[in-house]
């Protein structure tokens, strides 16, 4: 979004920067918290919301604030929204009610928490921006809510979603017709858990849960199910088809049949081991003769099928573009259209026995595989981000898919509570009981 930097700069210049506010204090939103401050003219973080208020206060001080002040109430927070000060609170709800905030970046990663967040920040007419575990989650269903309220819900610039959704919007801008919208990957075991994985975060300074959810294949399945239910693409098959492909991302069209990408009506997918990695790529169709020519003359090959690529994602140092996107444009980085097209699926990680306790996300009983929603309705099966919490009935082998039928759920469960209202208002099939 070229024209953000020029609309936050006039927003400098006013006297009247967008603020905004941020949940956690972990890898990503210290990031953003430090970019925002350091790098962008015309936003300004005034609240970092955090259960632990001495990292929340660090993080501002990485970034070079020197004064730091705890929030008892939303006034407060209000008062650093238009004073151009800084407050940390343990309390999310300061940050959603505060006039001043006017959108809200959930960072944390938690279903259950980010969903309480964005729901409260939205009932108090703030545009929100989510990460992908909870947008591929729960996203059609706050998407309705921001429509009712005239906010936006968005993903977020910098995570491989917005940045295919980007160039998706260019593509089809300039008349072609993308089939495939594919992510970059290096790693995929599906057997990884946050044991397997504690050096590599330690020394990236990440969560082991994070760090499990994207090398067990979680991760990258949840942001393919954002891009599907932005577009209405579906998966070919259970998992995707992820091809290896071991060499320059732009020959990758020749594995794709265009005539079987438009009966699907268009793909998510991803590529292991491209480069250059970690980006993204879309497979695209030209319909007209005279548009292959000129592509040809741009040496995009002969087609009918061509690959275009962004090399690169940069993570929380984009992720201030979507919350100016939202409130100096109206504009999503990406948002779903409507019903989930694509969900998750809760697959057991090894054997597991009756009477065990899934994780969820990034631990050691379950991943993610990206599944056509009819197919989830129609055999009821469990999304990976509703298995936290749930009680095995009998024992489930390894690399099966969990159903409904298979778990106790738990009781007041706030993300089953949105996803029933979520089935219930597309008028989905399944329930959780």
């Amino acid at each position: 979004m070229i024209i953000i930097d020029n609309a936050l700069r006039e927003r400098e210049a006013a006297g009247k920067p967008v603020c905004v506010g941020i949940t956690g204090a972990g890898f990503a939103a210290r990031g953003i918290a430090r970019t925002i401050i350091r790098s962008v003219p015309g936003m300004h973080l005034a609240v970092i919301v955090n259960r632990s208020l001495d990292r929340a206060r660090q993080a501002f001080l990485d970034a070079g604030v020197t004064e730091v002040t705890v929030a008892r109430d939303a006034a407060q927070v209000a008062e650093a929204a238009a004073s151009g000060r800084h407050v940390v609170t343990d309390d999310p709800t300061l940050m959603c009610q505060a006039e001043g905030i006017e959108a809200v970046m959930e960072s944390t990663g938690d279903i259950d928490f980010g969903a309480k967040v964005a729901s409260e920040a939205i009932a108090n007419g703030k545009h929100v921006v989510a990460n992908a575990e909870l947008t591929g989650t729960l996203g059609p269903i706050l998407k309705v809510h921001a429509d009712r309220a005239g906010v936006i819900f968005s993903g977020c610039d910098g995570d491989q979603p917005a940045v295919q959704m980007n160039l998706y919007r260019h593509l089809r801008s300039v008349g072609l017709t993308p089939l495939v919208c594919g992510n970059i990957k290096g790693l995929q075991d599906y057997y990884r858990t946050p044991e397997t994985q504690k050096a590599f975060a330690d020394a990236n300074g990440i969560s082991a849960v994070m760090a499990t959810n994207f090398a067990d294949g979680t991760k990258i399945s949840l942001e393919q199910a954002e891009v599907a239910n932005a577009t209405g693409m579906k998966v070919a098959r259970r998992g995707m088809l992820g091809h290896e492909f071991r060499t320059r991302i732009e020959g990758i069209a020749a594995l794709f049949d265009a005539a079987e990408l438009r009966a699907m009506g268009g793909i998510v997918d991803y590529a292991l081991g491209a480069e250059p990695g970690p980006g993204v790529f879309i497979v695209a169709a030209a319909d007209d003769p005279e548009q292959q020519r000129y592509l040809k003359y741009c040496k995009m090959g002969d087609g009918p099928l061509y690959t275009f690529y962004a090399p690169f994602h940069l993570i929380c140092l984009e992720v201030h573009l979507s919350l100016a996107r939202a409130v100096l444009c109206h504009d999503a980085a990406i948002a779903p259209l409507g019903r989930q097209v694509v969900d998750v699926v809760a697959t057991a990680k090894r054997d597991l026995a009756a009477g065990e306790l899934l994780d969820g996300i990034g631990g050691f009983t379950v991943y993610g595989l990206c599944e056509n929603s009819s197919v989830v309705g129609e055999y009821r099966l469990l999304p990976v981000g509703l298995a936290a919490g749930c009680r095995l009935l009998h024992p489930i082998p390894k690399d099966q898919v969990i159903r409904y039928d298979d778990v106790e759920v738990p009781e007041n469960s706030l993300v089953h509570r949105f996803r029933r209202e979520q089935d219930e208002h597309f008028g989905a099939d399944r329930t959780d009981g």
